[in-house]
């Protein structure tokens, strides 16, 4: 059974946003209390969240459709709905977003470091908020935007200060196993770790992490062995740490060809080239292992290599490793920038962007940006007064003078947002929408101010003047 996942594929959607509600103020001798529909609730967010505590992605392996839940709608006198509620995804130090054509979108390092993987939609207004001087009566409210939704990919890549490579069986486990707390299974066959393995060693005041990195074997850049799914493990490494079997069984074999073979698959691999390298000749407790040892050290140092000797069953040599370890590592600490704080970049809009864009197609003309393609989808068309208010906001922005820049003539075909997600009409300048009984857009004559009571009592009278002429009019005595 799996155990151990570092690289998924998540599908996260986020909640919608609750519509906005229609609705007018009733109470008694109150017939026309004005609108009192209230706003709708924010969708909540997908949030990525570093929690030290998480080590592995297998959570998201078994269930990798993850939603935040939607706000609710609002609701008549003034009342809101409620915010849908995020979805925080707790993920491991170290892991990497990004899209499904690579790009990435975050580096998540360090405890409490969040990631919104996919943002809620917001909640619609109602009629009450939508009120004003001229349109006093909304008969309409807006709809919440829908939530994003998107294909994510997480790798885990281990936050590490020390890397072991090698080939399967050459002692990786048992070294860590000796220089830390960590207890990995240790057998005497290849691939007995399926898995990278972490431990904490300590040397005098430094305190450092050491990984194993499993299954490196000729081919492994490429995809054979299990090294392509664990060389991510090794990028973050300060040192990396080649251990040898100067005891090995396989009479084709040597250490100085099995250390050719692990460099050549790290430059295939890439972007390694800058970190130190260590060379531990493993099992020279064993009487070959040590003539081997004193055979090839004298290569290796010509090299340029570091060599140590050790035993990880005798306990031979460890000490002055790990101090040489924590030397390199402290070495590489304060090589290191210091983190600045954080910064707020502000990025203003130009001075002649418009917001949106005006493309002709074959036939027809799209208009893409941020603003029009959000007010229709917060726009109900079925109400003839919300698809005027549309209108109002779109000429208001600029588009209809826009269409008329590109071409555009009553009755061509006009589409707002991208192909996959668009709204097409039948394009009407200066187009108006909206009830009968309107004069304006969104307007209620029924809210008009108040006449002077004389002016009223001559209304009266002429109304009663006309009914009066037209009952003399058929009254045949």
């Amino acid at each position: 059974m799996t155990t151990f996942v570092d690289r998924v594929e998540l599908h996260v959607a986020a909640g919608n946003g609750g519509h906005g509600c229609a609705s007018v103020h009733r109470e008694k001798f109150k017939p026309l209390g004005g609108p009192d529909g209230g706003n709708g609730g924010r969708g909540g967010d997908v949030i990525l969240v570093v929690d030290q505590s998480v080590t592995t992605l297998l959570d998201y392996h078994h269930s990798p459709h993850r939603k935040a839940t939607n706000g609710k709608p609002g609701e008549g006198g003034n009342r809101s709905g409620k915010d849908g509620t995020d979805l925080v995804l707790p993920v491991p130090d170290g892991t990497v977003v990004l899209d499904r054509k690579g790009n990435v979108l975050a580096d998540l390092i360090g405890q409490g470091t969040t990631f919104i993987a996919a943002q809620g939609g917001r909640g619609g207004l109602g009629n009450a908020a939508l009120a004003s001087a001229r349109r006093k009566a909304p008969g309409f409210a807006l709809l919440g935007e829908p939530g994003q939704t998107g294909d994510i990919v997480l790798e885990l890549k281990t936050v590490a200060d020390v890397a072991l490579v090698g080939y399967p069986s050459a002692g990786k486990s048992s070294l860590i196993s000796v220089l830390s707390a960590a207890k990995p299974k240790i057998a005497d066959y290849p691939f007995t770790t399926l898995v990278p393995n972490l431990g904490v060693v300590t040397a005098g005041s430094t305190v450092y992490t050491i990984a194993d990195v499993p299954g490196l074997i000729p081919g492994a850049s490429q995809g054979k062995g299990l090294g392509l799914e664990f060389l991510r493990h090794v990028e973050r490494c300060s040192v990396l740490v080649h251990v040898l079997d100067t005891a090995a069984l396989e009479s084709e074999r040597d250490p100085v060809t099995d250390l050719d073979v692990i460099e050549a698959e790290l430059a295939q691999y890439g972007g390694l080239d800058d970190r130190p390298r260590i060379v531990v000749l493993n099992k020279v407790d064993v009487p070959d292992g040590k003539d081997l040892a004193d055979i090839i050290r004298p290569d290796l140092e010509a090299r340029g290599y570091q060599v140590f000797d050790i035993s990880a069953v005798a306990h031979l040599g460890l000490k002055e490793l790990s101090f040489a370890l924590a030397k390199i590592v402290g070495d590489a600490r304060a090589a290191k920038p210091q983190q600045e704080a954080t910064r707020i970049v502000i990025r203003p809009k130009a001075v002649d962007d418009a917001g949106f864009t005006v493309v002709a197609e074959d036939g027809s003309y799209r208009v893409l940006g941020e603003k029009p393609e959000r007010w229709v989808h917060q726009t109900d068309f079925n109400n003839d007064e919300a698809v005027g208010y549309l209108a109002d906001r779109l000429n208001r922005l600029g588009v209809e003078e826009e269409l008329v820049k590109a071409g555009a003539r009553a009755g061509d075909e006009v589409i707002i947002g991208p192909e996959d997600n668009a709204v097409v009409f039948d394009w009407e300048p200066t187009m108006n929408a909206g009830a009968e009984m309107l004069g304006r857009r969104g307007e209620d004559h029924r809210f008009e101010a108040p006449r002077p009571a004389a002016q009223r009592r001559r209304e009266r009278e002429a109304e009663r003047d006309e009914a009066q002429e037209e009952f003399d009019s058929f009254n045949p005595f």
